[in-house]
């Protein structure tokens, strides 16, 4: 089934304790959008600058991501990030942050989109994710992502919006700052109180949590033995869910605990080189391949 993501598309530099690149491709919508088309063809809107290279829109093209709902600010310039990670690869700092035409970005959904099933709401403003979602008729699942930005800056906004969305995805220490409970199974039980019907808490290294309603369950994470670029991990594995449960058009406890699995090991993949680098080096037979390992793991 069809899957639409709004969210930020850049070009960022990105630091590690060995290496470095610039000018690399990313954003959440990106990430998000690469690791979902292993799955199902996926709607992309964002916006970029007119210094956006034409190679990265075909690049996505040829995953089967329709760019028809990129716009490109004639004169503007795209979002840049630039990071620093520590030696744990966990931590990492911001050097910079330039939203360009980010900062103005109202997103203006293609008539086709709008009827979009499946939608994922990729970082960003809580009011520009309400306008996205204003613009839709009839969607099956909405799941949004969110930060600590948003919290601290927007939160009515934001309290606002999880009343109009199905799932929620965001990490550990956001939850705990949303919730102001420092226990992360106490904070993922409030969050559900708030509006979603489910809400997963990422956890980086230590993989993902689950809550319900109905159930509550952690996900480990795949073992990977070489972290190279841990930058839009969190956006696959959203990503990598999301795909599954389009390409399934179902949303079930067991389709739901399935593509958790899924999203983890797209996430495996992701954090293997910088960018998309090695996401650009599979297919789906990898991602299956290593999910039945995922599964052999988890059997006892």
């Amino acid at each position: 089934m069809p899957l639409l993501v709004v969210g930020s598309i850049a070009l960022d530099s990105v630091h590690t304790p060995t290496e470095a690149r610039e000018d690399v491709l990313g954003g959440s919508a990106v990430y998000f959008s690469y690791a979902a088309s292993y799955f199902t063809g996926v709607k992309l809107v964002g916006v970029v600058g007119e210094d956006w290279p034409a190679a990265h829109t075909e690049l996505l093209q040829a995953r089967n991501v329709d760019t028809k709902g990129l716009e490109i600010v004639k004169g503007g310039e795209t979002f840049r990030w630039t990071g620093k990670y520590q030696s744990n690869m966990n931590d990492r700092d911001t050097l910079e942050v330039h939203l360009n035409v980010l900062e103005d970005f109202s997103p203006t959904l293609p008539e086709d989109f709008c009827r979009s099933p499946f939608l994922f709401l990729a970082n960003g403003a809580p009011s520009t994710q309400m306008k996205v979602l204003q613009q839709m008729t009839g969607p099956k699942l909405v799941v949004a992502d969110t930060m600590d930005l948003w919290i601290e800056i927007a939160r009515d906004d934001l309290e606002a919006m999880l009343k109009k969305v199905d799932g929620l995805v965001l990490n550990d220490s956001e939850a705990k700052k949303l919730t102001e409970d420092e226990n992360l199974v106490r904070a993922g039980r409030k969050v559900l109180e708030m509006g979603p019907k489910f809400v997963v808490l990422k956890k980086g290294e230590h993989g993902a949590m689950f809550f319900s309603e109905h159930e509550t369950y952690v996900m480990p994470a795949y073992p990977t033995e070489e972290v190279v670029d841990p930058t839009g991990a969190g956006d696959s594995f959203a990503g990598g869910m999301m795909g599954y449960l389009a390409e399934k058009n179902d949303f079930s406890p067991a389709a739901l605990k399935e593509a958790m699995a899924y999203g983890t090991v797209v996430a495996s993949f992701n954090v293997e080189d910088f960018s998309l680098e090695k996401m650009k080096k599979i297919e789906r037979a990898e991602v299956d391949a290593r999910f039945a390992e995922y599964r052999q793991m988890l059997s006892f």
